[in-house]
């Protein structure tokens, strides 16, 4: 198989039947402008020939790196396929139409958690979110909730992708796909 795409819907197909939580989760390594890195979960919200995608507050840390260094990297590990994807790539940020339509699909907690936090910078305590929350949520009471402006996705079209099998006696097979003009230049790697 020559399509790194069809592999990867072959593979994330088999660990959305053996993961039991969250099959669609993925590292998400960043650098900062100063290029010191960072790196925490996130979770596959689509995904195609044209990128992988995924959404968060862009007045955050995982957005502000991402706006300053757009290079990323993204790791897929389902140990019970005992199997790992690994993809690099630049981000851009999805359009509008693209981020509504998905935060259309969250549940209304989850759209009014997106309005009450002010994500990853200092919380006083709980309470204080919680009564954020509260606040929100009387706010757009009886009404749709709207996508905030500060929250929306970015897509990361791979330039690279490796595919990891573990095997017996850590004799693991290592498939990488690198982009090219014309398409997918693929080869092997030693384990």
């Amino acid at each position: 198989m020559t399509d790194p795409f069809a592999l990867f819907d072959e593979w994330y197909a088999q660990a959305r039947e053996t993961e039991l939580n969250d099959s669609n989760a993925m590292a998400l390594a960043t650098a900062d402008a100063q290029g010191r890195p960072s790196v925490r979960m996130v979770l596959l919200k689509g995904h195609g020939p044209d990128g992988f995608i995924f959404y968060t507050n862009f007045e955050g840390r995982k957005a502000g790196d991402l706006l300053a260094n757009p290079h990323a990297a993204l790791l897929f590990h389902w140990k019970s396929v005992r199997r790992q994807i690994r993809i690099e790539g630049s981000v851009g940020p999805v359009d509008d139409a693209t981020a509504d339509a998905y935060f259309a699909t969250r549940s209304r907690d989850s759209q009014l958690g997106a309005w009450a936090s002010d994500q990853s910078r200092p919380l006083p305590s709980r309470a204080v979110f919680m009564d954020r929350y509260e606040e929100v949520r009387a706010r757009f009471e009886g009404g749709p909730v709207p996508r905030p402006p500060h929250w929306s996705g970015f897509r990361l079209p791979p330039e690279r992708i490796e595919f990891w099998q573990d095997r017996e006696h850590r004799l693991h097979e290592r498939r990488v796909f690198t982009r090219q003009e014309n398409g997918w230049n693929e080869g092997l790697l030693y384990p």
